[in-house]
Order: C-alpha cells, then sequence, then structure tokens
C-alpha cells in the first residue's frame, strides 16, 4: 500500500465512503468531499484507473475496482481506528481527532497500527 501518495490514498477513501451513501460516485462527490477542484479529481482518477484502482471514462461514474476496495477499505479503516484510538485512549475531542486522523494514516506504521489495536483490545476487556 505505501506505492500509493497520502494524496491518492485520499481520493480511493473518499470514494469508498460516497459509495457507501450512495449507488453512483460523480467527480463532483470526490471534488466536494476533499474541497479540490474538479480539474484535480480527473488526473488523479487517471492516475488510479492506469494503477488499476478505479474505472473512469469522460464523464462517467467512478467505481472502484476489486484491488481499490481492498486497499480502500484498509485505508478507511486504520482512519477508523486511528480515531478510535484518539478519542477512547487519549481523550482527544472528537473533531480534533477526526482530523489527526486523517493527517496520521498516511504514516503510521502497521506495527504501531497493531500496537493500537491490542491496546484498544486490551482495554475493552478491561485488561489495561
Amino acid at each position: 500500500m505505501r506505492n500509493l501518495t497520502s494524496s491518492q490514498e485520499d481520493y480511493l477513501e473518499a470514494i469508498y465512503v460516497i459509495a457507501s451513501e450512495k449507488e453512483d460516485v460523480c467527480v463532483r462527490d470526490i471534488a466536494d468531499r476533499l474541497s479540490v477542484a474538479m480539474p484535480s479529481v480527473t488526473g488523479a482518477m487517471r492516475r488510479l484507473a492506469a494503477m488499476g484502482l478505479v474505472r473512469h471514462g469522460r464523464y462517467e461514474y467512478v467505481e472502484l475496482t476489486a484491488e481499490g476496495r481492498r486497499r480502500a477499505a484498509v485505508i478507511a479503516d486504520r482512519h477508523a481506528l486511528l480515531k478510535r484510538f484518539l478519542t477512547e485512549a487519549l481523550d482527544v475531542d472528537d473533531e480534533i481527532a477526526e482530523e489527526d486522523a486523517c493527517a496520521i494514516e498516511h504514516h503510521v506504521s502497521d506495527a504501531t497500527v497493531e500496537a493500537m489495536i491490542r491496546l484498544l483490545n486490551s482495554e475493552g476487556r478491561g485488561d489495561a
């Protein structure tokens, strides 16, 4: 997954989240969600399509491929875990945790993610 840029990860996650909310994902939906210009989205879709992660033709809806969906799910899960860790383990305000999770998710190692999971799971059982 590390061969994706932070921006590409953001695009995949945005498409994944939008697709969970509505049937068809448009370039405008992605632009609005990420607060970027539509030409930026179009360029990103071309690059992600070349990588085999999305399907998108001119004036068509955007769709994740199976591999794109798999990668996007990992990114979204990492984001959710980071936000949960920040709010539950560190008692960070929800809005701040959301912003921080967005920033951290691109740089956190798998080892750190696993440690967070262990800590959250042990706290849930009362072991910690």
